[in-house]
């Protein structure tokens, strides 16, 4: 019998960028929605995430957290999706490099503009990312008239760089550039992208009726 695959979320965090990588990792799985007030922090939760973060998921016996570890996971533990360059392909690289990217410099230096952060230029060189204009010409580059970042092909590294980069430019934190959106047009077309959308605005919306 294979493994249970659980995903504990909510659906207003970046657990909507791993349940589009499970939509498209087309395996079943059973979803966990914890709230924010209470679910997060319970003494259940806790054991499974110390930080009482969502997202995280539970594949048997194994626990595994912050989003783009999910997606590598899942893209290796899942190899029959092709949604990762196999081991010894050149093209490997390049997927954990983006998805790396987006993961570190890419999350931070969003995060610390949208908290007003902004290291000097000595700062600079102490910060992972540099700058947030360094980090958005860096990414600019990489998408720049291309498809896809690794291999010819869609992979885990452009689910989570478009994620980022759709979620970015919707909210104001990332720059709309025609780069940007030119990248991102074809992911939002994705089957597997837009199950993920309604089934987690469906949980939004219904936890908003009135009781």
């Amino acid at each position: 019998m294979a493994e249970e695959l659980v995903f504990y979320t909510n659906p207003m965090s970046r657990g909507r960028i791993v349940r589009w990588m499970l939509e498209e990792v087309g395996q079943p799985y059973a979803t966990q929605v914890l709230d924010f007030a209470s679910g997060l922090k319970s003494p259940a939760y806790l054991a499974i995430n110390p930080m009482g973060k969502v997202p995280a998921l539970v594949h048997g016996a194994t626990v595994v957290t912050e989003c783009a570890a999910i997606c590598a996971y899942l893209a290796d533990a899942f190899p029959q999706a092709g949604l990762a360059p196999p081991p010894g392909d050149h093209a490997r690289g390049d997927y954990y490099r983006w998805l790396f990217f987006a993961a570190g410099p890419v999350e931070a230096s969003v995060g610390d503009r949208a908290l007003g952060v902004a290291p000097s230029p000595d700062q600079q060189r102490m910060v992972g990312y540099g700058s947030y204009a360094h980090v958005m010409d860096t990414l600019e580059q990489a998408v720049a008239g291309r498809q896809h970042l690794a291999g010819g092909r869609f992979s885990a590294a452009d689910l989570y760089v478009g994620a980022h980069l759709i979620w970015g430019m919707g909210f104001g934190t990332i720059e709309k550039r025609p780069a940007f959106e030119a990248y991102v047009a074809p992911l939002k077309t994705r089957p597997a992208a837009i199950r993920a959308a309604e089934i987690d605005d469906a949980l939004i919306a219904a936890a908003q009726k009135p009781a």
